[in-house]
Protein backbone atom coordinates (compact mmCIF):
# COMPACT_ATOMS: atom_id res chain seq x y z
CA UNK A 1 0.00 0.00 0.00
CA UNK A 2 0.92 3.63 -0.29
CA UNK A 3 2.99 5.07 2.54
CA UNK A 4 0.43 7.88 2.92
CA UNK A 5 -2.83 7.63 4.85
CA UNK A 6 -5.52 8.93 2.48
CA UNK A 7 -8.97 10.07 3.60
CA UNK A 8 -10.92 12.62 5.59
CA UNK A 9 -13.98 10.61 6.63
CA UNK A 10 -15.17 10.81 10.25
CA UNK A 11 -14.34 7.12 10.73
CA UNK A 12 -10.73 7.63 9.63
CA UNK A 13 -10.43 10.89 11.56
CA UNK A 14 -11.36 9.03 14.75
CA UNK A 15 -8.57 6.54 14.13
CA UNK A 16 -6.03 9.29 13.47
CA UNK A 17 -7.08 11.03 16.68
CA UNK A 18 -6.40 7.84 18.61
CA UNK A 19 -3.00 7.63 16.92
CA UNK A 20 -2.15 11.14 18.07
CA UNK A 21 -3.23 10.31 21.62
CA UNK A 22 -1.26 7.09 22.03
CA UNK A 23 1.84 7.90 19.96
CA UNK A 24 3.67 10.00 22.62
CA UNK A 25 3.33 7.16 25.15
CA UNK A 26 5.13 3.84 25.27
CA UNK A 27 1.88 1.85 25.56
CA UNK A 28 1.48 -1.40 23.66
CA UNK A 29 -1.02 -0.93 20.83
CA UNK A 30 -3.25 -3.57 19.25
CA UNK A 31 -4.48 -2.64 15.76
CA UNK A 32 -7.46 -4.68 14.60
CA UNK A 33 -9.25 -4.64 11.28
CA UNK A 34 -10.11 -6.57 8.18
CA UNK A 35 -7.47 -7.53 5.66
CA UNK A 36 -6.42 -4.59 3.50
CA UNK A 37 -7.51 -1.79 5.84
CA UNK A 38 -3.99 -0.42 6.37
CA UNK A 39 -2.92 -1.75 9.75
CA UNK A 40 0.79 -1.45 8.95
CA UNK A 41 0.33 2.17 7.87
CA UNK A 42 -1.23 3.01 11.23
CA UNK A 43 1.60 1.25 13.05
CA UNK A 44 4.14 3.32 11.10
CA UNK A 45 2.20 6.49 11.85
CA UNK A 46 2.33 5.74 15.57
CA UNK A 47 6.08 5.15 15.38
CA UNK A 48 6.78 8.30 13.36
CA UNK A 49 4.73 10.42 15.76
CA UNK A 50 6.46 9.04 18.85
CA UNK A 51 9.65 9.91 20.68
CA UNK A 52 11.12 6.75 19.13
CA UNK A 53 10.82 8.06 15.57
CA UNK A 54 14.60 8.32 15.23
CA UNK A 55 14.94 4.67 16.23
CA UNK A 56 14.31 1.58 14.08
CA UNK A 57 10.88 0.39 12.97
CA UNK A 58 11.23 -3.38 12.73
CA UNK A 59 8.47 -5.53 11.22
CA UNK A 60 7.70 -9.20 11.75
CA UNK A 61 4.86 -11.08 10.06
CA UNK A 62 4.07 -13.90 12.48
CA UNK A 63 2.09 -15.76 9.82
CA UNK A 64 4.85 -15.68 7.22
CA UNK A 65 7.59 -17.33 9.29
CA UNK A 66 7.42 -21.07 10.08
CA UNK A 67 6.67 -21.75 13.73
CA UNK A 68 10.00 -23.52 14.21
CA UNK A 69 11.96 -20.47 13.07
CA UNK A 70 9.87 -17.70 14.62
CA UNK A 71 11.48 -17.93 18.06
CA UNK A 72 14.92 -17.44 16.52
CA UNK A 73 13.63 -14.54 14.41
CA UNK A 74 12.26 -12.78 17.46
CA UNK A 75 14.94 -13.48 20.05
CA UNK A 76 18.00 -14.51 18.02
CA UNK A 77 20.26 -17.49 18.59
CA UNK A 78 23.86 -18.40 19.39
CA UNK A 79 26.14 -20.41 17.18
CA UNK A 80 25.39 -24.11 17.62
CA UNK A 81 22.00 -23.49 19.24
CA UNK A 82 20.45 -25.92 16.74
CA UNK A 83 21.34 -27.75 13.56
CA UNK A 84 22.30 -25.21 10.94
CA UNK A 85 23.05 -22.41 13.42
CA UNK A 86 26.56 -21.65 12.14
CA UNK A 87 26.79 -18.13 13.56
CA UNK A 88 25.21 -15.87 16.14
CA UNK A 89 22.07 -14.16 14.85
CA UNK A 90 20.59 -11.02 16.37
CA UNK A 91 16.82 -11.23 16.77
CA UNK A 92 14.20 -8.64 15.96
CA UNK A 93 13.78 -7.57 19.59
CA UNK A 94 17.46 -6.62 19.75
CA UNK A 95 17.34 -4.89 16.38
CA UNK A 96 14.34 -2.84 17.48
CA UNK A 97 16.04 -1.58 20.66
CA UNK A 98 15.09 2.07 21.32
CA UNK A 99 12.58 1.80 18.51
CA UNK A 100 9.36 0.00 17.66
CA UNK A 101 8.68 -3.65 16.90
CA UNK A 102 5.61 -4.28 14.76
CA UNK A 103 4.21 -7.79 15.16
CA UNK A 104 1.80 -8.31 12.28
CA UNK A 105 -0.70 -11.19 12.35
CA UNK A 106 -0.17 -11.66 16.08
CA UNK A 107 -3.09 -14.08 16.10
CA UNK A 108 -0.84 -16.62 14.36
CA UNK A 109 1.76 -16.62 17.14
CA UNK A 110 2.22 -20.26 18.29
CA UNK A 111 1.07 -21.10 21.81
CA UNK A 112 4.55 -22.21 22.86
CA UNK A 113 5.97 -18.74 22.11
CA UNK A 114 3.26 -16.76 23.86
CA UNK A 115 4.79 -17.00 27.39
CA UNK A 116 8.13 -15.74 26.03
CA UNK A 117 6.49 -12.79 24.34
CA UNK A 118 4.57 -12.02 27.52
CA UNK A 119 7.80 -12.00 29.50
CA UNK A 120 9.44 -9.51 27.13
CA UNK A 121 6.42 -7.23 27.29
CA UNK A 122 6.34 -7.30 31.10
CA UNK A 123 10.02 -7.49 32.01
CA UNK A 124 11.76 -6.20 28.88
CA UNK A 125 14.25 -9.02 28.93
CA UNK A 126 14.89 -12.34 27.18
CA UNK A 127 17.60 -14.83 26.24
CA UNK A 128 18.81 -15.82 22.80
CA UNK A 129 18.34 -19.46 21.87
CA UNK A 130 21.34 -21.41 23.14
CA UNK A 131 22.36 -18.76 25.67
CA UNK A 132 21.80 -18.21 29.39
CA UNK A 133 22.76 -14.53 29.26
CA UNK A 134 19.80 -12.22 29.83
CA UNK A 135 19.42 -9.38 27.35
CA UNK A 136 17.57 -6.22 28.31
CA UNK A 137 15.72 -4.33 25.60
CA UNK A 138 13.90 -1.03 25.32
CA UNK A 139 11.26 -1.71 22.69
CA UNK A 140 7.75 -0.47 22.07
CA UNK A 141 5.53 -3.23 20.68
CA UNK A 142 2.66 -2.64 18.25
CA UNK A 143 0.60 -5.64 17.15
CA UNK A 144 -1.94 -6.13 14.41
CA UNK A 145 -4.44 -8.81 13.46
CA UNK A 146 -7.55 -9.41 11.39
CA UNK A 147 -8.63 -12.22 13.71
CA UNK A 148 -11.00 -12.09 16.68
CA UNK A 149 -8.60 -12.41 19.61
CA UNK A 150 -11.39 -12.54 22.19
CA UNK A 151 -12.75 -15.63 20.47
CA UNK A 152 -9.24 -17.09 20.32
CA UNK A 153 -8.95 -16.66 24.10
CA UNK A 154 -12.23 -18.51 24.57
CA UNK A 155 -10.97 -21.31 22.32
CA UNK A 156 -7.65 -21.37 24.23
CA UNK A 157 -5.65 -20.51 21.14
CA UNK A 158 -4.39 -17.34 22.83
CA UNK A 159 -3.37 -16.87 26.46
CA UNK A 160 -5.69 -14.52 28.31
CA UNK A 161 -2.82 -12.80 30.13
CA UNK A 162 -1.06 -12.12 26.83
CA UNK A 163 -4.27 -10.77 25.31
CA UNK A 164 -4.72 -8.31 28.18
CA UNK A 165 -1.09 -7.20 27.83
CA UNK A 166 -1.39 -6.71 24.07
CA UNK A 167 -4.66 -4.81 24.17
CA UNK A 168 -3.60 -1.98 26.46
CA UNK A 169 -4.67 0.48 23.75
CA UNK A 170 -6.78 -1.15 21.01
CA UNK A 171 -7.46 0.61 17.72
CA UNK A 172 -10.02 -0.82 15.31
CA UNK A 173 -9.71 0.25 11.68
CA UNK A 174 -12.95 0.78 9.77
CA UNK A 175 -13.47 -1.24 6.57
CA UNK A 176 -13.68 0.77 3.37
CA UNK A 177 -17.44 0.20 3.13
CA UNK A 178 -17.81 2.27 6.32
CA UNK A 179 -15.86 5.22 4.87
CA UNK A 180 -17.20 5.50 1.29
CA UNK A 181 -16.48 9.23 1.18
CA UNK A 182 -12.77 8.35 1.10
CA UNK A 183 -13.07 6.28 -2.09
CA UNK A 184 -12.76 9.23 -4.56
CA UNK A 185 -9.65 10.49 -2.73
CA UNK A 186 -8.08 7.02 -2.78
CA UNK A 187 -8.95 6.44 -6.43
CA UNK A 188 -7.39 9.73 -7.53
CA UNK A 189 -4.30 9.12 -5.44
CA UNK A 190 -3.70 5.59 -6.75
CA UNK A 191 -4.57 6.51 -10.34
CA UNK A 192 -2.15 9.43 -10.49
CA UNK A 193 0.54 7.46 -8.67
CA UNK A 194 0.39 4.53 -11.11
CA UNK A 195 0.05 6.84 -14.10
CA UNK A 196 3.29 8.58 -13.12
CA UNK A 197 5.08 5.27 -12.61
CA UNK A 198 3.91 3.90 -15.97
CA UNK A 199 4.25 7.20 -17.89
CA UNK A 200 0.56 7.14 -18.80
CA UNK A 201 -1.08 10.43 -19.89
CA UNK A 202 -3.93 10.28 -17.38
CA UNK A 203 -5.42 13.60 -16.37
CA UNK A 204 -8.91 12.64 -15.13
CA UNK A 205 -11.22 9.82 -14.05
CA UNK A 206 -14.59 9.39 -15.72
CA UNK A 207 -17.64 10.15 -13.62
CA UNK A 208 -19.24 6.81 -14.55
CA UNK A 209 -16.19 4.86 -13.45
CA UNK A 210 -15.95 6.74 -10.15
CA UNK A 211 -19.66 6.22 -9.43
CA UNK A 212 -19.31 2.49 -10.09
CA UNK A 213 -16.34 2.29 -7.70
CA UNK A 214 -18.23 4.13 -4.97
CA UNK A 215 -21.05 1.59 -5.14
CA UNK A 216 -18.85 -1.42 -4.38
CA UNK A 217 -18.58 -3.04 -0.94
CA UNK A 218 -14.82 -3.76 -1.32
CA UNK A 219 -14.36 -6.94 0.76
CA UNK A 220 -10.60 -6.60 0.21
CA UNK A 221 -10.76 -2.96 1.38
CA UNK A 222 -8.12 -0.43 0.32
CA UNK A 223 -5.77 -3.12 -0.99
CA UNK A 224 -8.45 -4.46 -3.35
CA UNK A 225 -9.26 -0.96 -4.56
CA UNK A 226 -5.58 -0.23 -5.13
CA UNK A 227 -5.08 -3.41 -7.15
CA UNK A 228 -8.10 -2.65 -9.34
CA UNK A 229 -6.88 0.87 -10.04
CA UNK A 230 -3.43 -0.44 -10.96
CA UNK A 231 -5.01 -2.89 -13.41
CA UNK A 232 -7.22 -0.14 -14.85
CA UNK A 233 -4.24 2.15 -15.41
CA UNK A 234 -2.36 -0.65 -17.14
CA UNK A 235 -5.31 -1.13 -19.52
CA UNK A 236 -5.90 2.58 -20.08
CA UNK A 237 -5.04 4.19 -23.42
CA UNK A 238 -6.34 7.76 -23.13
CA UNK A 239 -6.21 10.73 -20.80
CA UNK A 240 -9.40 9.77 -18.95
CA UNK A 241 -9.45 6.64 -16.79
CA UNK A 242 -12.58 4.68 -17.59
CA UNK A 243 -11.84 1.10 -16.58
CA UNK A 244 -14.35 -1.69 -16.00
CA UNK A 245 -15.79 -1.73 -12.46
CA UNK A 246 -15.57 -4.90 -10.36
CA UNK A 247 -18.96 -6.38 -11.24
CA UNK A 248 -20.77 -8.33 -8.54
CA UNK A 249 -22.47 -10.67 -11.03
CA UNK A 250 -20.97 -13.62 -12.87
CA UNK A 251 -20.84 -14.14 -16.61
CA UNK A 252 -23.64 -16.09 -18.20
CA UNK A 253 -23.42 -19.75 -19.09
CA UNK A 254 -23.89 -18.88 -22.77
CA UNK A 255 -20.86 -16.63 -22.70
CA UNK A 256 -18.78 -19.36 -21.08
CA UNK A 257 -20.15 -22.09 -23.36
CA UNK A 258 -20.26 -24.47 -20.38
CA UNK A 259 -23.02 -24.88 -17.78
CA UNK A 260 -20.48 -25.88 -15.15
CA UNK A 261 -18.12 -22.91 -15.39
CA UNK A 262 -18.42 -19.59 -13.65
CA UNK A 263 -15.81 -16.86 -13.61
CA UNK A 264 -15.11 -14.95 -10.39
CA UNK A 265 -14.76 -11.28 -11.20
CA UNK A 266 -13.88 -9.76 -7.81
CA UNK A 267 -10.45 -10.24 -6.24
CA UNK A 268 -11.95 -12.06 -3.27
CA UNK A 269 -13.90 -14.43 -5.54
CA UNK A 270 -10.79 -15.14 -7.61
CA UNK A 271 -8.77 -15.89 -4.48
CA UNK A 272 -11.49 -18.16 -3.10
CA UNK A 273 -11.81 -20.06 -6.38
CA UNK A 274 -8.03 -20.56 -6.65
CA UNK A 275 -7.76 -21.89 -3.10
CA UNK A 276 -10.70 -24.28 -3.61
CA UNK A 277 -9.21 -25.65 -6.82
CA UNK A 278 -5.87 -26.22 -5.11
CA UNK A 279 -7.52 -27.96 -2.14
CA UNK A 280 -9.36 -30.26 -4.52
CA UNK A 281 -6.10 -31.21 -6.23
CA UNK A 282 -4.47 -31.98 -2.87
CA UNK A 283 -7.58 -33.80 -1.58
CA UNK A 284 -7.91 -31.31 1.25
CA UNK A 285 -4.34 -31.62 2.55
CA UNK A 286 -3.15 -28.16 3.63
CA UNK A 287 0.38 -28.66 5.03
CA UNK A 288 3.40 -30.66 3.97
CA UNK A 289 5.56 -30.64 0.85
CA UNK A 290 2.66 -31.59 -1.41
CA UNK A 291 -0.09 -29.73 0.44
CA UNK A 292 -2.14 -26.80 -0.76
CA UNK A 293 -0.07 -24.25 1.19
CA UNK A 294 3.15 -25.35 -0.53
CA UNK A 295 1.49 -25.26 -3.96
CA UNK A 296 0.18 -21.76 -3.30
CA UNK A 297 3.51 -20.57 -1.92
CA UNK A 298 1.99 -19.67 1.46
CA UNK A 299 2.76 -20.62 5.09
CA UNK A 300 0.24 -23.16 6.35
CA UNK A 301 -1.10 -20.78 9.02
CA UNK A 302 -1.62 -18.02 6.45
CA UNK A 303 -3.60 -20.34 4.17
CA UNK A 304 -5.77 -21.51 7.08
CA UNK A 305 -6.45 -17.88 8.04
CA UNK A 306 -7.42 -17.08 4.44
CA UNK A 307 -9.74 -20.09 4.33
CA UNK A 308 -11.47 -18.94 7.50
CA UNK A 309 -11.86 -15.41 6.16
CA UNK A 310 -13.26 -16.66 2.85
CA UNK A 311 -15.56 -19.20 4.49
CA UNK A 312 -13.85 -22.19 2.91
CA UNK A 313 -14.38 -25.62 4.39
CA UNK A 314 -11.72 -28.04 3.21
CA UNK A 315 -13.02 -31.16 1.42
CA UNK A 316 -10.86 -33.13 3.87
CA UNK A 317 -9.57 -32.42 7.42
CA UNK A 318 -6.96 -29.64 7.72
CA UNK A 319 -4.03 -31.99 8.18
CA UNK A 320 -0.43 -31.98 7.11
CA UNK A 321 0.81 -34.40 4.50
CA UNK A 322 2.42 -37.58 5.75
CA UNK A 323 5.52 -36.53 3.83
CA UNK A 324 5.86 -33.34 5.90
Amino acid sequence: MSAVIIGNSPALERVLHMVSVVAPTDATVLIQGETGTGKELIAEAIHKSSDRSSGPFVKVNCAAIPAGLLESELFGHERGAFTGAFARVIGRFERANRGTLFLDEIGDLPLELQPKLLRVLQERQFERLGSVATIHTNVRVICATHRNLTEMVRERQLRADLFYRLSVFPITLPPLRERPEDIPLLVRHFAMDYANRMNRPLTAISEEFMTALERQSWPGNVRELQNLIERSVILSTGAVLNGPPPEQTRTTQQDLKSPELSVPVTLEEAERSHILETLQRTEGVVGGRNGAAARLGLPRTTLIAKMRRLGINSPAPLVASAAA
